[in-house]
């Protein structure tokens, strides 16, 4: 019954997966693919001219800081947010997880049209905030002008996308927690953190390391909303991560064979991350067994 669930996975992932692979060992330009040629085989040399360029490894680097500042925020804030979730009443639970639900559902695309119209630097909301709550300096401050500004915006745009799925699956793992041991650590005299690091915490471990791999993973691939933001007129060569590097090699300069090799890098170090997420997830299987 899930063949053909697997097939399609196949067809849509794997198969992708292996021609990039394939690709990243030829030399394949403009000329290979407006002619439909196969272009020529060259090994690894793909692979170590990227290994050997300054650029790779300064948007390497990138990508990784870039990633753990998303999931780090996402993390807390989310945990935050579902803690909440279960000391409201019941009509604003309900608000707040609609107001999640309405912003998860939102297109990237929307999404992002939306934020660049709240940075703007003539009318934008988010210097007319800063500058009634007293930052004058940011009176017609141009976001989108500078690398730093720029990263910052796209990361709020991601956490802020981001923070729904992990607070909707946070908060669904909260509600399994008994109520009766919440009580006992009570009346043991445990605080509000205490509780959380000696029981919420340690019970739903797997849960968070889960979600975090997910973030992980969907954030280091992020390509969308970078380029939506800084694709055309910003800083693109100050904000692009690995996803946008190997796009920018392959449908602007036309090297589609280091394009591959870029690509092929970036699952593989997606593919490193799952090893880790699975290892861990196994130790935890294997120490309740015990």
């Amino acid at each position: 019954m899930v063949a053909p669930a697997i097939l399609g996975v196949l067809f849509l992932l794997l198969y992708p997966v292996i021609k990039n692979a394939i690709l990243g060992f030829k030399e394949y330009g403009r000329r290979d693919f407006t002619l439909g040629l196969s272009g020529k085989w060259i090994g690894l040399d793909n692979f170590k001219e990227i290994l050997q360029d300054g650029e790779f490894w300064r948007v390497t680097w990138r990508s990784f800081w870039f990633t753990g500042i998303n999931v780090v925020s996402i993390m807390v804030i989310s945990t935050l947010i579902a803690l909440m979730l279960t000391k409201l009443g019941k009509t604003m639970r309900i608000v707040v997880l609609t107001s999640l639900v309405c912003a998860w559902a939102m297109p990237i695309i929307a999404a992002t049209t939306v934020f660049k119209w709240m940075f703007r630097s003539d009318n934008g909301v988010a210097n007319y905030l800063l500058v009634k709550l007293g930052f004058d300096s940011f009176d017609n401050y141009t976001w989108f002008a500078d690398g730093k500004s720029t990263m910052t915006v796209i990361i709020l745009l991601i956490v802020w996308q981001s923070i729904p799925f992990a607070t909707l699956t946070i908060y669904a793992g909260l509600t399994t927690v008994p109520d009766e041991v919440y009580e006992s650590a009570r009346l043991d005299g445990a605080g509000p953190v205490r509780i959380f690091t000696s029981i919420t915490f340690p019970m739903l471990r797997p849960l968070f390391l889960l979600v975090t791999s997910l973030e992980v993973i969907w954030i280091f691939k992020c390509f969308a909303q970078i380029w939506a933001i800084a694709g055309q007129n910003g800083p693109l060569a100050d904000v692009a991560t690995l996803p946008v590097y190997a796009y920018q090699t392959g449908m602007q300069l036309k090297r589609y064979g280091v394009a591959g090799a870029i690509s092929t890098v970036t699952v593989l170090i997606l593919a490193a991350m799952l090893v880790f997420y699975f290892r861990q997830l196994f130790k935890q299987e294997r120490e309740a067994d015990k």
